[in-house]
């Protein structure tokens, strides 16, 4: 049985979940931008929930919505979302994307996701790893195409993904009516190649504001924008 990943407003527990806490959903929990009067959020491939708490944490959105489509994952998600403080507005639904899609007729003021992407030609022996690991549970194609579909017209859709995988992402979301925001450049330090693309999308035309974040200085010293972007959450910060 592993600990709990303990937070500072909040815990998760991550033993039924293949993909653990890691620092790509932190980290874009932190950075996603939540539009003013946001009423609702759709945190979609949500996982252990960690980013839809990060989004109760930080906003007064009224609903909170998450789906998954991974049986255990959705099973520990409901648990982490129900001993929450906001377990009145977090909601996960066991569905895939494309089901949720049809089903729903609301849209969402901001949708977030950290999509599985481990494109790589093999599949390991552990089908739920799979599941959220690789890119053929949820290529960015159907994403990119249901978030268009779920978003509401001022709204925003953030996501973080491969920097390899920038350019095919951009063209998708132009297909799908989507322009780029913002985008943040993530190095884990300053001698490591770009690794992780955060982006945000909406269906509105703005100046693109574009940014680079180091993680670490050294190995576990990290930069000073790091710790101020995720301190909210992280207990040793």
């Amino acid at each position: 049985m592993s600990k709990p990943f303990r937070f500072k407003e909040f815990s998760v527990e991550q033993d039924k979940c293949a993909m653990q806490i890691g620092t790509d959903g932190v980290l874009l929990g932190a950075w996603a931008a939540i539009p003013k009067n946001t009423f609702s959020i759709l945190d979609i491939g949500a996982g252990t929930g960690v980013i839809a708490l990060q989004m109760a944490q930080r906003s007064h959105a009224e609903l909170i919505d998450a789906i998954e489509i991974e049986e255990n994952a959705y099973e520990q998600c409901v648990e982490n979302f129900e001993n929450s403080p906001w377990n009145d507005r977090l909601f996960c639904y066991h569905a895939s994307l494309e089901e949720f899609t049809e089903e729903i007729d609301d849209t969402y003021d901001l949708i977030v996701s950290n999509p599985p992407f481990y494109d790589e030609n093999f599949t390991s022996a552990e089908a739920t790893r799979n599941t959220a690991r690789f890119t053929e549970a949820l290529p960015f194609s159907e994403l990119i195409k249901n978030a268009a579909k779920l978003l509401s017209v001022k709204g925003v859709f953030c996501l973080i993904i491969p920097h390899k995988n920038q350019k095919e992402v951009l063209q998708l979301a132009k297909e799908a009516g989507f322009y780029l925001q913002k985008i943040t450049l993530v190095q884990g330090n300053t001698n490591a190649p770009v690794k992780r693309n955060l982006l945000q999308f909406g269906f509105t035309e703005v100046t693109l504001v574009k940014t680079h974040l180091i993680i670490e200085k050294e190995r576990h010293e990290y930069t000073q924008e790091y710790q101020d972007l995720v301190k909210a959450f992280y207990l040793k910060m």
